[in-house]
């Protein structure tokens, strides 16, 4: 099919318009650019486009409808079901555009579609500044924001999403237009996903931050079930300068971990306080006092260095597979299946992750924007990684079966930027049917014939056929 359309005259008449760089399956740097975070999927696009500007990307779009292409979209390349590139797709590759404007006086920040989480907060921290956002800094900025954006900020100040001010959109048919003119598009952009356009340059509120109190407990596997009681009973009354996350996994060769527990099963509860740093150690000190961790660290940081700690946990090319749920509660008979599922981790690289919300994340009335479920008190997620495709069977089994042992308290919904190998009729189920109505009825204004498909897609029509690209790795 691609050698039908990808002919001399047809990649001709693209060049000509295009500022960017055209990479095809021949050239030598075709490899390393359809490279994704997740090395579970070596998918094959048909050509890359990687764009230096809006309209480099209204040129993509045009030769893509022309061509009779699917597409992709690259931002940071960082969605665990490896939504940025495809068999056969043109990808259109957002990499080179990453740079940020700040107006401190403003408190406002202009981010290009290709920025990582480390470009922004790069700029806006020797400010004082920050837009919150996710945990890992070699993160994308687009895709972390268009479908919600939890991170060490959002019980205090709300979602990524909460700060999009304002976007410039190349949409479907190529025309670039500026959501100041297009309410409902902005609407749809706030948790709708990539399913509208390509947003090359976002327009996002910052919030004063400056130094960080941080302090990690550390516990045995035996301990862990009397800690996480303690701390289910802390998290709901946390004010919001408080944000703890909890984590199972395998210790690591850090010089404050004990030699025995290192390489071995544990629970880690992390504490940031984003008030005055030295009311810090106070503010902690019910949640390590009344369940005495193991071994425990605690600094002062910068909000950049708070955001670039999960960055070694989580490298480019290894295998990742993820599945995560809200949880209504914390009981004890979720918190005794987390525990076992830890002791039973087939990896050393996998962790299970969980975090109370709620705080100004559901302080933002549910009609303002697209993203749904935000009064969920808990999320927890299975994330899996691994590094031999051979352990791929027993790694995806590890992740869905620890999401059933805490079956007991599901609630409905799910965090879009973490779906994947769903179902068809999950998306439609996690936005619920009214906001999927919306949302579905944007679509066809926005994009009547689904071209941005390759995503957790909104389709405009009923008939449209599910694209299986987030499920063809992921069969066990």
């Amino acid at each position: 099919m691609c050698s039908a359309v990808l002919t001399k005259d047809a990649l001709a008449v693209f060049r000509e318009g295009f500022t960017g760089t055209i990479v095809l399956p021949a050239d030598p740097s075709y490899d390393e650019a359809r490279r994704v975070w997740n090395g579970m999927h070596r998918r094959e696009p048909a050509l890359i486009a990687r764009c230096a500007s809006a309209s480099d990307v209204s040129a993509a779009l045009r030769f893509v409808r022309a061509a009779g292409l699917p597409v992709t979209v690259r931002g940071g390349g960082h969605n665990v079901a490896g939504t940025a590139v495809a068999d056969g797709a043109v990808m259109i590759d957002l990499s080179l555009m990453r740079q940020v404007v700040v107006e401190s006086r403003d408190r406002v920040a202009y981010a290009h579609g290709g920025c990582l989480l480390s470009d922004l907060d790069r700029a806006t921290t020797p400010h004082g500044l920050a837009c919150p956002a996710g945990v890992v800094s070699h993160t994308g900025l687009a895709g972390l924001a268009l479908g919600g954006g939890y991170g060490w900020l959002a019980r205090k100040w709300g979602l990524t999403c909460d700060h999009l001010l304002a976007a410039e959109v190349v949409l479907a048919n190529g025309s670039i237009v500026q959501t100041r003119q297009h309410p409902e598009l902005l609407w749809a952009l706030r948790g709708g996903g990539g399913n509208f356009g390509v947003v090359t340059r976002f327009t996002l509120r910052l919030r004063e931050v400056g130094p960080v109190h941080h302090r990690v407990g550390l516990y045995p596997l035996k301990d862990a079930v009397a800690a996480l009681a303690w701390y289910r009973r802390f998290a709901a009354e946390q004010t919001t300068d408080m944000h703890v996350v909890g984590a199972l996994k395998i210790a690591g060769d850090h010089t404050w971990v004990p030699a025995g527990l290192r390489g071995e099963p544990v629970l880690m509860l992390t504490a940031v306080w984003l008030g005055a740093p030295e009311e810090g150690p106070a503010a902690v000190a019910s949640l390590f006092e009344a369940a005495p961790p193991a071994a425990s660290a605690n600094r002062v940081m910068s909000y950049a260095e708070l955001q670039a700690l999960g960055d070694h946990g989580e490298p480019h090319g290894n295998r990742y597979f993820t599945k995560s749920r809200y949880l209504a509660a914390l009981p004890a008979d979720s918190i005794d299946g987390l525990v076992a599922a830890c002791a039973d981790l087939r990896s050393p690289l996998s962790s299970i992750d969980f975090e109370y919300l709620r705080g100004a994340i559901c302080d933002v009335p549910d009609a303002e924007s697209a993203f749904p479920g935000r009064d969920a008190p808990y999320i927890c997620t299975a994330s899996a990684q691994w590094l031999d495709p051979a352990d791929d069977r027993e790694n995806i089994s590890w992740a869905r079966n620890t999401m059933a042992r805490v079956a007991a308290q599901p609630r409905s919904g799910a965090y879009v930027n973490y779906l994947q190998d769903e179902p068809p009729g999950r998306v439609r189920e996690v936005y619920g049917e009214t906001r999927y109505r919306k949302l579905a009825d944007i679509k066809r204004r926005y994009d009547p014939d689904n071209v941005f498909r390759a995503n957790q897609n909104i389709s405009p029509r009923s008939d449209q056929p599910e694209w299986p690209y987030m499920r063809q790795e992921c069969q066990p």
